[in-house]
C-alpha cells in the first residue's frame, strides 16, 4: 500500500484551517495543502494531485457535495478517497455523502490528537 503523504483540505474557516493543518502536519506527519473553496480546489488539484481529498460540507459558493462533484467530472479520482467533514451528521446525510463518492464522514469538531489516526484508518481501509 502506498503511504498517504499529500491531502487536500478544503474549508473556509480559517480557525478550522489551522486547527487541521497543525493536526495532520504536526501529529500526522502529513503535507497538507489548504484551500478556501471549492473553486480554488479545482484550480489547485493538478498542481498538487493529492492522495486523499478531506472536503467541508458547508461552505459558500461551492459547497463540499458540489466541489466534489466537479473534480469528479475533471480529473480521476478513483484512487483518491474523499472524506467530508461537517458538524451536522445523520444517518440519512451520511449516505447521500457516500452515494456521492466519499469514503468516510468527520465529525466536527474533531480531536486534532486523533485526526490523523482517524485518516490513516481510511487510507488503510480504501485500499484493502
Amino acid at each position: 500500500m502506498t503511504k498517504l503523504e499529500r491531502i487536500m483540505h478544503v474549508e473556509d474557516d480559517l480557525s478550522i484551517q489551522q486547527v487541521a493543518k497543525i493536526a495532520l502536519e504536526a501529529v500526522g506527519g502529513f503535507t497538507v495543502f489548504t484551500c478556501s473553496s471549492g473553486q480554488q480546489a479545482l484550480a489547485e488539484y493538478p498542481l498538487i494531485t493529492p492522495q486523499l481529498l478531506l472536503l467541508d460540507v458547508m461552505m459558500p459558493g461551492m459547497d463540499g457535495p458540489t466541489t466534489l462533484k466537479k473534480l469528479q467530472q475533471q480529473y480521476d479520482l478513483t484512487k483518491v478517497p474523499a472524506i467530508f467533514m461537517t458538524a451536522k451528521v445523520q444517518d440519512a446525510e451520511i449516505a447521500s455523502y457516500k452515494m456521492l463518492g466519499a469514503v468516510a464522514v468527520l465529525v466536527k469538531p474533531f480531536d486534532p490528537m486523533t485526526l490523523s489516526d482517524q485518516i490513516r484508518q481510511i487510507w488503510a481501509d480504501f485500499h484493502h
